[in-house]
């Protein structure tokens, strides 16, 4: 038999006393012909496509299930990028205002119907380290040029993070929002002294973090406190480093004036052309009369560094400068396990294991062929290492709380949500959810990702970073506007325009009138079958509470069944 599974449903009289069984066991699932490398059940397919997607659906699971897990990476690496910024252009030249509300809405149409979802769901987890936020005044009126450095983080999901953090640093978006746009060489007549803040925030967020890590993030120690990763002396050095980068193509004459580099158009000077702006979509450019160039820059130090004593000589170019300072930041030992903790939060679980980081720092490292920071490999081994295709008890500290937005985008794609008119409006994102792409309030994201709730938690020892969104409003809203998509925004109802996005219960209600039938299909579609016992029985008996003698109310039961689940403090923990 080929891709045959038998599903046997057990009754929920027999699970009632089945204390410590897990929901898992709500079927027997004895798969025939499973590829080597699995999935080996239809739950590990779910929580797999969770943690690797926006949302897995019954038809993407069954996929997965049919092709393995190489194949399905071999067609996620292969499969052409969905750029985000040419949405963008075609809504402008059809006539739309182009405002940040569209660069949201062309997220939402990747997120939910690109066919390169890994490509889109780690450019996502990306977007949360490589932060820039539409709520800075220096970018927000920007979608187009915001969309093109989403782009980037698009590009660079599969790439290499040398390339990647260097692409970020000249992006003209990042260089407003950190403050690195038009930053000047010392002039003490002047009182101009190199801005400080891009040169701290690209060793803290996007790379080595405060404090020296082992290769399985455990924090070195000496004297019984964490040994800082770097000092002012190092920030004052990059500051440097970080001068004399303008937009691109800035007409001067030779050598440069102030006022030409200080008043450099965003585009071609023959305003008020079209390409005005079209110096926002290329990467900065260097401009030597205002770069640092005459005194040596105190950059990173650490064993096997190449500069000696982490000096850089006098001497360089902005552009040679640059180079040297990127490659002392990726070659830190503390890189790798930074980034693996990172993309492991993001994806997978909020707490991983010493040994789980450090099997990820291995392969950031070398991906077998000796190429270090490749984000592929380093993806791959997130998703494959046994930790993340393990399902712990409730009672463990794996897993982490799903982020708003992912509930919505899971919904959407679980039941086929779109609008008649093949649009994703979708307003007030940021006032529902405390999320929206590109949206956080802070460069470190929409919460420090080593936020530690007050009570058992911290106690433990324990970080949920996403908790730090969850509070009394948000926990309401979030459940609201969910309820909203559910019973409300369902395709069929005459309340709904062709600009919503609804969601398709149709092929729901053959399961309606089967209470458990029809949880144990939520049951694996959304929490992979994880649900536990207790939470499966009560939810049963609910519904059999229900009446179901026609669509109307068979919808009703399903739309029951789905808000109770997604709603429930069990789905919220992703495990």
């Amino acid at each position: 038999m080929n891709n045959l599974t038998i599903r046997i449903l057990v009754g929920t009289t027999l699970l009632a006393g089945a204390s410590g069984v897990w929901g898992a066991d709500h079927v027997f699932d004895a798969g025939f012909d499973h590829r080597s490398e699995g999935p080996y059940s239809s739950g590990d397919a779910q929580r797999f496509l969770t943690q690797a997607t926006l949302g897995p659906s019954m038809a993407r699971i069954a996929n997965l299930e049919s092709i393995g897990f190489n194949a399905w990476f071999s067609q996620q690496l292969a499969a052409p990028a969905s750029h985000h910024r040419p949405y963008l252009e075609a809504r402008e030249a059809a006539g739309d205002d182009v405002y940040q509300n569209i660069r949201q809405e062309a997220w939402f149409q990747f997120a939910i119907q690109a066919p390169d979802q890994l490509r889109q769901r780690v450019a996502f987890a990306l977007s949360e380290i490589l932060v820039v936020s539409d709520q800075s005044g220096a970018i927000e009126g920007e979608p187009i040029p915001m969309a093109q450095y989403y782009d980037l983080l698009v590009d660079g999901a599969f790439g290499n993070y040398r390339n990647l953090l260097e692409q970020v640093t000249l992006s003209p978006v990042m260089g407003h929002y950190l403050s690195m746009f038009k930053n000047r060489k010392p002039d003490p007549e002047e009182n101009i002294r190199p801005d400080e803040n891009y040169a701290r925030e690209i060793m803290q967020l996007f790379s080595i973090g405060l404090v020296q890590l082992n290769q399985n993030g455990t924090v070195i120690t000496s004297g019984g406190q964490p040994v800082p990763t770097y000092n002012q002396d190092t920030i004052r050095g990059f500051a440097h480093v970080f001068t004399g980068w303008n937009w691109a193509n800035c007409p001067s004459s030779q050598p440069m004036e102030w006022w030409e580099f200080e008043y450099c158009p965003p585009g071609p000077v023959d305003w008020p052309d079209p390409g005005w702006d079209a110096y926002w979509l290329e990467p900065m450019e260097s401009y030597d009369d205002f770069h640092a160039s005459e005194e040596s820059k105190q950059l990173l130090i650490y064993p096997g560094v190449s500069l000696a004593g982490g000096i850089l000589p006098a001497g360089g170019t902005a552009q040679t400068d640059l180079q040297a300072a990127l490659d002392n930041i990726f070659n830190h030992p503390n890189v790798a396990p930074f980034i693996a903790q990172h993309l492991i939060k993001r994806l997978v679980t909020s707490n991983p294991s010493p040994a789980y980081v450090g099997r990820v720092a291995t392969m950031f490292n070398n991906n077998g062929s000796g190429v270090r920071g490749d984000l592929a490999a380093t993806v791959r081994a997130v998703l494959m290492d046994s930790e993340a295709r393990t399902v712990q008890p409730l009672a463990s500290n794996s897993g982490k709380l799903r982020e708003p937005l992912l509930r919505l985008t899971q919904l959407w794609r679980a039941f086929d949500g779109r609008a008649d008119d093949g649009r994703f409006r979708e307003w007030y994102i940021y006032y529902y959810f405390a999320q929206a792409p590109l949206s956080s309030p802070t460069v470190f994201n929409f919460f420090l990702p080593s936020y530690q709730p007050p009570g058992e938690l911290s106690t433990l020892g324990l970080i949920a970073p996403e908790f730090q969104i969850t509070t009394d409003t948000t926990v309401a809203s979030v459940a609201n506007i969910l309820a909203d998509k559910v019973f409300w925004a369902w395709r069929g109802n005459d309340d709904v325009g062709p600009e919503d996005i609804v969601v398709d219960l149709e092929p729901e209600l053959a399961l309606a009138n089967d209470p458990a039938r029809l949880v144990d299909r939520y049951d694996l579609l959304l929490m992979g079958h994880t649900m536990s016992n207790s939470m499966y029985n009560t939810l049963v008996t609910y519904l059999q509470g229900l009446p179901a003698s026609d669509n109307d109310e068979r919808r009703h039961r399903v739309q029951e069944a789905i808000w109770l689940i997604q709603s429930s403090p069990e789905y919220s923990i992703e495990r």
